[in-house]
């Protein structure tokens, strides 16, 4: 039967429904303008490339409200908050001469745009802070809800993550996909965590385990793998344009491969993201820093260094230090900073000398663009460390604190010093290759404000080969008091260290150094070179028991050889730099005198925090800054999603796009500060472990018409490796893959010639047995020429900070993973494990390479596609000896006297050389070099 809704029913319905209608109208007629979302947006499009932080035609700006509000060059303002009708902005923006008109020769706003603009002026012209420049503050999941529509729909979701994600799908009138088999689950997990197939083991454990944790276990057992840390250090490198090279027109050779191994361990024991970054920022400024903490400040020290001759090495030094201010913002802040260089922000509330108060904090860091890329951090081998540990014991015995520790550190960085690249005033002398002073006979230079209060020894670095040479240094001027004279042992051109004593000198003064020699001497030619210079007092505890053994056991320690990395020290008081804005960015235009600060419109410094990098990285990682922890939970989404919550990972500022789901990165980011304890691992347990993370991959019509890009996630992420990945993948599946890690960087295979445009004589030299199979973040990154298969995959030159990597298509690509040498090793060896498993039928070994590839059997459509290629390519390698040794890696004449049972033999045949162009396509698939 049939029930039919009675007439006073529909007349009540009626009346309900125009009523919330009418509540609604109104309601919505009196909304106010949200400043973020309805104004700011058409400033940024329409207004601020003239009325903004580069231009200011009128006198007006849009930028700040204190600006927007001031009087313009007519005397009045141009807005005036409550009366839009006697508003300079309206009258302009509604006026019908294009003269007159703003914007100004350009399309005119659209009515609801006026309409905006009057109605926020009438409201009092509130600006807005953008939501990225809040701080974080905790955000309830949503709760998921029947309606009377889908009231026996069941819930859906593991965790709050899925709240979220849920809730902006309904929003979109999407549903969630189901969960992917588990075969595809082990190959985006592992592809994800480890970045690489998952060990054979923990594959088989995974794939047996029918438990209700199996999933969880396999989370569990990647996290803790050694090869995480690889596959997130591969992530940061990038952040850290990390290479092994200074790079510039010379390119030289730089080892700070180190870094990169501080990485994978860093990540491999979770280290909370807070202490990663201020290790990073500031681990020499840490109490009783470690060698670790040390080498963690070569994130900073990735800065370019330019070693050709004629340049200007404070120039340099200045771009290294813009670089870091610029890389701490694009990297770790998400947002853009650079412009900031030259004029205000023009679309972010940042002015132009908060740029330099903020690079203030890197501008006095020991570095200079040397060519030595001083300072180092120096470590000992065993017998060495030991005696530097004894050498310690008794320093803290026979010396005070402060004393003890400038000792240790300087063996630890030889700094303090005084480089000679600062000297100048250059007689019969000159800067050596703008790396060293050098002085020939009668020959000076200068050294600047040596502070010589409570000094009376000097170190110093030289090489000469003359005999009977003389340095001569004296104060204030070229003919002034002499300091000290002292006869310079020959060296054999060789670098060596040196001391001399003086005389109690108060004050700070400028030195002269000379050489004098006794004989004729070659006029064009260079007596001394000088490298650095360090002021310091007599070594302590002298008469005291010990004291001759423990002198001894510094100066073999000043002189052990040593690994060195290029590391962050501090300048003392005396060589402190004042930090001054650039006008217009110019580095030789001076401006105001700035000091350490962070921008107004962000959190303060911690009310204990030092103007120094350590409190610039207490900051960093305070709670209440609003982009650390959004930046990092942003980046990891990515990495996982294959698209950020806020897509433009380097921008989260109001140019950026905005967030897809801002309540879910809000909560992430909190509970990432204060649940988590800033884990990573805990981080990425949570995201991996939700049912989002799980869903099929697969779309259908419907999904790509409503959301062709997976922005709402109401599917799994399909996005192609990395070159890392794509590489590491090959190789894995080949069986060819070292497990080899940390060390120096690796030279596997590339084309003669890439490095042949270079000057200065370094050469690929191809690295032996399991180095050339390594993975790919072990491989030796040369900035001027990049290994090519990386790049051709969007890896980037790392010339600066690369805070995303943007997906491309090319042809190259394909010409790499089919022609390049290590494709073709990779899928020889590929086919040998095939024909291992799968015994001497061509189905079985097809079938069994895809099942190592996917982790699943092979459909019936691919595995006939692979076999008609075996078959073609078989009948053709039967006709074609050469062609058949050249795919198998053999001579063109094969012995025939060898055995046939001989396994090398058997892999020159026709039957192998298929299976190998089989091998070569299926490493090619779409599904396998993509996460599905």
């Amino acid at each position: 039967m049939t029930l039919k809704p009675s007439r006073k029913g529909l007349i009540l319905l009626t009346i309900i429904i125009t009523a919330a209608a009418t509540v609604w109208a109104i309601s919505s007629s009196r909304s106010t303008v949200d400043f973020n979302t309805q104004v700011k947006p058409v400033i940024n499009k329409k207004c601020i490339s003239c009325h903004g932080g580069v231009k200011q035609q009128a006198g007006f700006s849009l930028l700040f409200r204190s600006e927007a509000l001031a009087a313009t060059e007519s005397g009045k303002p141009a807005i005036i908050p409550g009366d839009p009708d006697n508003s300079e902005l309206i009258r302009r923006i509604e006026a019908t001469d294009p003269e007159e008109r703003m914007p100004y020769k350009h399309e005119p706003l659209q009515p609801e745009q006026v309409k905006i603009f009057r109605q926020w002026i009438k409201e009092g012209a509130q600006w807005g802070d953008h939501w990225a420049y809040i701080p974080v503050k905790p955000v309830a999941p949503p709760t998921q809800k029947s309606s009377w529509f889908a009231a026996d729909q069941p819930r859906w979701g593991l965790n709050d993550i899925d709240l979220f994600v849920y809730d902006r799908m309904q929003k979109e009138n999407l549903m969630p996909s189901p969960q992917a088999d588990k075969a595809t689950l082990l190959r985006r997990l592992s592809l994800d965590l480890i970045g690489m197939p998952a060990p054979q083991a923990i594959a088989s454990q995974f794939l047996n385990n029918d438990d209700a944790h199996a999933y969880e276990d396999l989370v569990d057992s990647l996290l803790a793998s050694p090869h995480f840390g690889e596959r997130w250090a591969s992530l940061w490198m990038d952040i850290a344009r990390y290479a092994d090279t200074k790079g510039y027109e010379s390119d030289y050779n730089r080892n700070i491969w180190k870094y990169r191994d501080w990485l994978i361990r860093a990540f491999n024991e979770d280290k909370p993201y807070d202490v990663f970054l201020t290790e990073q920022m500031a681990g020499d400024l840490l109490p009783n820093a470690s060698d670790a903490q040390y080498l963690a400040t070569a994130f900073h020290r990735n800065t370019l260094t330019n070693d050709e001759g004629g340049t200007d090495n404070e120039e340099f030094r200045t771009y290294a230090v813009l670089d870091r201010v610029n890389n701490t913002w694009e990297g770790i802040l998400g947002s853009t900073f650079a412009c900031v260089q030259c004029h205000a922000h023009p679309y972010d509330p940042f002015k132009h000398e908060e740029y330099y108060k903020f690079a203030a904090f890197f501008n006095n860091t020991r570095d200079e663009d040397t060519e030595m890329d001083y300072p180092l951090l120096r470590e000992y081998e065993d017998a060495d460390n030991l005696k530097l540990a004894q050498l310690k014991e008794w320093l803290q015995q026979h010396a005070d604190k402060a004393r003890a520790n400038e000792i240790v550190g300087f063996l630890k960085t030889w700094q303090p010093t005084i480089n000679s690249i600062t000297s100048d005033e250059y007689e019969n002398a000159a800067l050596s290759s703008n790396w060293y002073a050098a002085l020939r006979n009668h020959g000076s230079c200068r050294v600047k404000n040596v502070q010589l209060d409570n000094r009376n020894k000097l170190i110093y670095r030289y090489r000469t080969n003359a005999s009977k040479g003389v340095l001569t240094i004296r104060l204030d001027r070229r003919d002034g008091e002499i300091l000290k004279s002292v006869a310079l042992k020959n060296t054999s051109s060789e670098w060596a260290l040196a001391e001399l004593d003086f005389g109690e000198v108060t004050g700070t003064h400028n030195l002269y150094f000379g050489f004098e020699h006794p004989e004729p001497f070659d006029p064009n030619r260079s007596g001394v070179y000088l490298d650095w210079f360090y002021f310091t007092n007599q070594f302590p505890g002298k008469g005291a028991d010990g004291y001759e053994q423990a002198l001894s056991s510094f100066w073999r320690l000043m002189n052990a050889k040593v690994t060195t990395t290029p590391i962050l020290t501090e300048n003392p008081s005396d060589l402190f730099r004042q930090t001054n804005v650039f006008e217009r960015g110019n580095f030789l235009t001076k401006g105001e005198k700035v000091d350490p600060d962070v921008p107004h419109s962000l959190n303060p410094m911690p009310a204990n925090a030092p103007r120094n990098r350590l409190g610039l990285a207490m900051w960093l990682t305070d709670k209440k800054n609003p982009l650390t922890s959004r930046t990092m939970v942003n980046r990891l989404w990515e990495q996982l999603f294959g698209r950020g919550i806020v897509e433009t990972l380097e921008d989260m500022g109001t140019q950026g796009e905005a967030p897809i789901n801002q309540d879910l990165l809000d909560h992430l980011s909190w509970e990432f500060m204060t649940t988590d304890q800033w884990s990573v691992k805990k981080l990425l347990k949570k995201m991996t472990m939700s049912a989002v993370y799980r869903q099929d991959s697969k779309t259908s019509d419907e999904m790509l018409e409503k959301d062709p890009y997976n922005k709402f996630l109401a599917r799994g992420p399909r996005v192609r490796l990395s070159a890392e990945q794509i590489r590491d993948q090959a190789l894995s599946l080949s069986g060819l893959l070292s497990d080899k890690m940390y060390g120096p960087s690796v030279m596997p295979w590339q084309p003669e010639g890439i490095w042949l445009f270079a000057y200065n004589g370094a050469q690929w030299k191809k690295s032996e047995n399991e180095d050339q199979h390594r993975r790919g973040l072990y491989t030796y990154w040369k900035r001027t020429a990049p290994y090519p298969s990386m790049i051709a995959f969007d890896a980037p030159e790392r010339m600066s900070c690369t805070p995303r990597r943007v997906n491309s298509n090319t042809p190259l690509q394909a010409l790499v993973t089919l022609n390049d040498s290590v494709y073709l090793e990779a899928a020889q060896h590929f086919a040998y494990r095939m024909q291992a498993l799968g015994g001497a039928d061509p189905e079985q070994q097809i079938s069994k390479g895809y099942a190592l590839a996917m982790v699943k059997p092979i459909s019936e459509p691919r595995l006939e596609s692979l076999k008609k290629l075996y078959q073609t390519s078989l009948a053709e390698f039967k006709t074609d000896a050469h062609k058949t040794a050249e795919m198998t890696g053999a001579p063109d004449k094969i012995d025939k006297k060898k055995k046939a049972a001989d396994n090398t033999t058997k892999r020159y045949d026709p039957e192998t050389a298929a299976l190998i162009v089989v091998a070569n396509a299926m490493l090619n698939l779409n599904e396998v070099i993509t996460k599905n």
